[in-house]
């Protein structure tokens, strides 16, 4: 299951020395639905390895504000607390894998 990512808990996260990838979405986001369940099983996948988590931009603001997020679903990947690539739109389970397999 995807961890629930908030301005509480990301500088945590991202400070933890695992890859990490947020999911920038809100619940009435077409487009984030469709995203979801391969955030979601993805998170499995990489369970332990890998935090892979979503971050309710309706909730929470100062993350989204700090990276400049315009658009949703947006994709940000970490790599040792720096941010390393970017991904805006629908992504398919592939691209989003290889996308992952290269932060590890």
């Amino acid at each position: 299951m995807a961890t629930v990512i908030n301005d509480a808990n990301y500088k945590e996260l991202l400070e933890s020395g695992k890859p990490v990838v947020i999911d920038f979405w809100a619940p009435w986001c077409g487009p984030c639905r469709s995203v979801a369940p391969i955030i979601e099983e993805l998170a499995t996948t990489y369970e332990g390895r890998v935090i892979i988590g979503k971050y309710n931009v309706d909730e929470d603001s100062d993350l989204g504000v700090e990276y400049g997020i315009r658009n949703i679903p947006t994709l940000l990947f970490f790599k040792d607390g720096q941010m390393v690539d970017k991904h805006v739109g629908t992504i398919t389970h592939d691209a989003l894998t290889a996308k992952i397999d290269s932060l590890l």
